[in-house]
């Protein structure tokens, strides 16, 4: 599938808003740099409310090209995890496409991180929102070594996206461990009853489940999987330490 095709057969509401505006500069830098090619749209990529798979995509690489520069600077490693993310998701010929795009977007240097997040919010089911900052905590985690403004930057992605404080930390947790990690993924604290992690785990189970983002198609819910591994790694977890 030429690029051209692959855009236009990849994307619903996306192509609208100020990230419209995102991709419409970086789509003319690589069709300019592709023979001038145009993008075609199918009956298929009218606009739709329905978040798909691509409308994802370009969400993705936006807020990550804001994560990866929140530092001031850019790490291989970074790069690196984006493209080989890409590549499991999609495979290597979308994902070249992709990572392409990515590039792109890169290079511009007045992105507004909150008019971006609010179209997301808009738009994207709560469970997407919630694999996006899955997804931004691996990248910042890449190069092995996280730095507050990274950690900043994503904690105002998430209060733009409309994530509470609580999911936040929860997925914070599955990258970075502590003594109370298992407890943050569940959402409780230390004092919790086992009938309330109990009830923690179920609530967390649903809320993490696969099938939440099964609209977005097999892809996504690869993602999704690592999500709900932990919350079950960390059920076990207290389950050895507190004996039921």
């Amino acid at each position: 599938m030429s690029f051209s095709k692959w855009i236009g057969a990849a994307l619903g509401w996306s192509f609208g808003g100020p990230i419209g505006a995102i991709l419409g500069l970086a789509l003319g830098s690589v069709i300019d740099g592709m023979s001038k090619e145009t993008v075609v749209y199918t009956d298929d990529a009218q606009p739709r409310s329905q978040t798909q798979s691509g409308d994802f995509e370009v969400s993705l690489l936006i807020l990550a090209s804001i994560v990866i520069k929140a530092d001031g600077k850019q790490d291989q490693r970074e790069l690196d995890f984006v493209r080989l993310q890409f590549v499991n998701m999609y495979g290597k010929e979308r994902a070249n496409h992709a990572f392409k795009l990515f590039k792109e977007i890169n290079k511009q240097q007045h992105i507004s991180t909150r008019q971006v997040c609010l179209q997301i919010r808009q738009m994207m089911q709560h469970a997407s929102r919630l694999q996006l900052i899955h997804f931004l905590f691996g990248i910042a985690n890449a190069d092995g070594m996280v730095t507050e403004d990274e950690v900043s930057q994503i904690h105002t992605i998430a209060g733009y996206l409309g994530i509470s404080h609580n999911d936040y930390e929860s997925i914070k947790a599955m990258f970075y461990k502590s003594t109370d990690s298992a407890y943050k993924i569940l959402e409780i604290d230390k004092t919790a009853t086992t009938d309330e992690i109990k009830k923690a785990y179920r609530t967390m189970a649903k809320k993490y489940h696969p099938d939440k983002v099964i609209h977005l198609g097999a892809e996504h819910q690869k993602g999704a999987e690592e999500k709900f591994k932990q919350v079950q790694h960390a059920y076990e977890q207290l389950q050895k330490e507190r004996g039921f």
